[in-house]
């Protein structure tokens, strides 16, 4: 059950800020024999994001490492601010919210581990996923019941969808019927 504390956050939420690996993937990096990475994606967490973007919410990759399956995934969901080889979160989300006009406090981060960390909590609404690092689960506003790479993603984006009263407006088009 989510707190009232935290739909009030997610209601003033106009960026979501997403690490990669352990966010989006479940953490493990998968090497082909000739050195090839491959990383596996939640398509409901793709979806959810798409859904979040068409309620006008901006959505923002900030990862630590630089791949082009990265690029490919951000491009294939419409993400346009990619940022990747920062280690820095904290200073790389306050630079996509300065260029966007957003507030720190507008914006929601989500992470797994140690990098996180400062971005997680000087945000306005932290959120570690729950195979984070127990000081990341510790000091979140918010802990998701599901794994980064398996659905994590999405709860948070319905999460916000709900605080915002859009969750109805995106499911309707899917009940339609005629």
């Amino acid at each position: 059950m989510i707190s009232a504390r935290i739909k009030e956050k997610a209601r003033h939420i106009r960026l979501l800020a997403l690490d990669v690996d352990g966010v989006l993937t479940d953490g493990r990096l998968y090497f082909a024999e000739d050195g090839s990475e491959l990383k596996t994606f939640d398509t409901q967490d793709g979806h959810g994001i798409k859904m979040l973007q068409k309620a006008g919410i901006q959505v923002v990759i900030i990862t630590g490492r630089t791949t082009q399956l990265v690029a490919k995934r951000a491009q294939n969901l419409g993400i346009t601010h990619l940022i990747q080889g920062r280690e820095d979160k904290l200073v790389a989300l306050r630079e996509v919210c300065a260029s966007q006009g957003i507030d720190i406090d507008e914006a929601a981060y989500v992470g797994d581990d140690w990098p996180d960390l400062p971005a997680i909590l000087a945000c306005g609404l932290g959120i570690a996923v729950s195979n984070a690092h127990t000081e990341l689960r510790s000091r979140a506003d918010h802990v998701t019941t599901l794994s980064g790479g398996r659905g994590a993603v999405r709860e948070i984006c319905d999460l916000i969808l709900q605080a915002q009263d859009f969750y109805g407006d995106c499911l309707a088009p899917y009940l339609d019927t005629h």
